[in-house]
Formats: C-alpha cells, structure tokens, sequence
C-alpha cells in the first residue's frame, strides 16, 4: 500500500524511482480509506533527507499511511530552505488539536549539549507532554530517544569515553518483543553517538523494558 505525502514533496520522486508507491495528496483524496495517520516531528538540519529516509521506510508497509511533517517553531533553520519549510511543514499550534496514530520524534546533533541548552526544549517538552493523550504510540530516534527518557524518566545522557562508531553486534534482549519478531538473535546496528545511557537507570523504571543491547565489546560496555 502507498504512504500519502504532501503533493510536490521533493521525496516522492526520490520513491518512485526505488518502486515505493507513494501517493500524493491529490490522488489520496479520491479513495475512501481510513490512513493510518503519523506525525513526523523532524528535529534534523538536512529535513528533505530524514523525511525521504523516513518515507522510505513507511512505504514498505502493507498499510495506506498519511504522513504529517512538522517542525519547532523556536529554531530558525539554516540547512533546509525557507520555501520548503513553509510548502511541505507545519508547526505544533497547527496540529496540536488533531489525534494520530503514531508519532516519529528524530535525532538532532545536539547531543554534547545539556537538554535544557536546547534552545526548543521547552517547545520538544511541549510537545511530548501532548503526545500522550492525542498519540497511541511514540517513536524516539536516537537523541529524540535520549530527550524521551529524560523527560518522562528523568534518565540522563551519559558521555562516553570515546566516540561509539561503526557498525555493531546486538542480541535480543527480550527475544518475545512483538517489535524483534523476524529478527535474528544477533543482528547489526550502526552507530555513530558520543553518549549513551545507563542499563541500570532504566531497569529501575518499571514501564520500561530492554529490547536488544550491544554484543560486541566496545566502550560502551555496560551501556545501550
């Protein structure tokens, strides 16, 4: 089934060439089907990347997905131009009464930074206060997954050593996770983060539960 994007988005050209049937607003609109609706908050400074990467992903679905973009309103950005934004973007006061589906909250390269630094803190807190009650489910990328457990954990970001790159062994951790269903017991994840955040902070959080953590000995050991 096709993921349903805003009409002109530079994305679906970029699809279409890949065989992922993305289907604009124009054509979606002629089919009585209820979408499931996801919101795409994307704190990312290249935009028109993380929402194709995105797309990507959501149209191998076997589900018709509407697909919403929004942005903070308290950073000026300077790596995605302003007549993008304002085509193909819109801001939480223009959604903040609607209900989705899901929700996809990005990283950002704010990572060495302290979370209340940020200068859309207030604004991402805002924001993911909001989703649990207007949003069945939440996904968190990367440093979104950091500001996630900050803010409705208070577990911190901790600083490694050195800089976790490459590409890395993980095992199951929780090997009846609907979400790891089809996946190997070992399977490889990149990763390229100067932070990360302690096993034993979120073992303390009943609500909480590990996945997968790291296999291969790294200096991240100890750490997810």
């Amino acid at each position: 089934m096709p993921i349903k994007i805003p009409n002109d988005l530079p994305a679906v050209k970029i699809l279409e060439k890949e065989n992922i049937f993305a289907m604009t607003e124009t054509r979606a609109i002629t089919q009585d089907i209820r979408p499931l609706k996801i919101v795409l908050l994307n704190l990312m400074p290249k935009k028109v990347e993380t929402e194709t990467q995105i797309s990507r992903i959501l149209g191998n679905t076997p589900l018709q997905i509407e697909l919403t973009l929004i942005r903070t309103k308290t950073h000026k950005s300077h790596n995605t131009s302003k007549d993008h934004l304002l085509a193909f973007y819109q801001t939480f006061d223009d959604i903040k009464d609607e209900k989705f589906d899901g929700m996809i909250i990005t990283g950002a390269p704010v990572e060495m930074i302290d979370f209340e630094q940020v200068d859309y803190w207030e604004e991402l807190c805002e924001i993911m206060e909001w989703s649990k009650v207007h949003v069945h489910s939440t996904m968190h990328i990367c440093w979104g997954a950091q500001a996630g457990l900050y803010y409705h954990y208070g577990i911190k970001k901790q600083e490694l050593p050195k800089k976790l790159f490459g590409v890395f062994a993980h095992k199951k951790d929780y090997p009846n996770s609907m979400l790891l269903r089809g996946f190997d017991d070992v399977f490889y994840v990149p990763h390229s983060r100067n932070t990360t955040v302690s096993r034993e902070e979120i073992e303390r959080v009943p609500e909480l539960k590990i996945l997968a953590i790291l296999f291969q000995k790294t200096a991240a050991d100890n750490s997810l």
